[in-house]
């Protein structure tokens, strides 16, 4: 678990190219679109989890209608097949607490019960899970190091 704090590097006047942190997903770009779609979903509310400074405040449209907050750094969403995904997790999480890391396995995904699913992941080697997605926050440079060749979603 990283112990990424944002507090220092929060600045939500500035461009998402221009802040020091950086945050990505990568999918696996040979899923179907509802389990990408949801890989994505589940890694971004565990990265929202982990990093609530990650959401701006609230805002009011001109009719007095509340906005609750959305994420103030971009999010780019990448694609990787399933052995890249496996290697960008793997690099990451070698990188000790610099980087958050959230990873979506297949364990996970096919999970109907959670606890069910935390038993067969507490007994399964971490180089056997396959990735859906992963989600990345920390220093741009660390992050452009990891994902630095792949392409967006498309």
């Amino acid at each position: 678990m990283s112990d990424l704090t944002l507090s220092a590097d929060v600045r939500t006047d500035l461009s998402t190219r221009q802040t020091t942190l950086k945050w990505v997903i990568v999918v696996d770009r040979a899923l179907p679109a509802g389990l990408l779609v949801n890989a994505a979903a589940c890694v971004s509310a565990a990265v929202g989890r982990n990093l609530p400074e990650l959401i701006g405040p609230d805002g009011e449209d001109a009719g007095g209608v509340r906005h609750r907050g959305l994420p103030w750094m971009g999010c780019p969403v990448l694609a990787a097949d399933a052995d890249t995904l496996r290697a960008v997790h793997a690099g990451a999480v070698a990188r000790g607490d610099e980087l958050l890391v959230v990873g979506m396995s297949q364990l996970a995904q096919n999970a109907r019960v959670y606890d069910a699913y935390l038993d067969e992941l507490a007994g399964t080697k971490g180089e056997d899970l396959a990735y859906r997605a992963i989600g990345l926050v920390g220093p741009r440079k660390a992050v452009d190091r990891l994902v630095g060749g792949l392409g967006l979603l498309r």
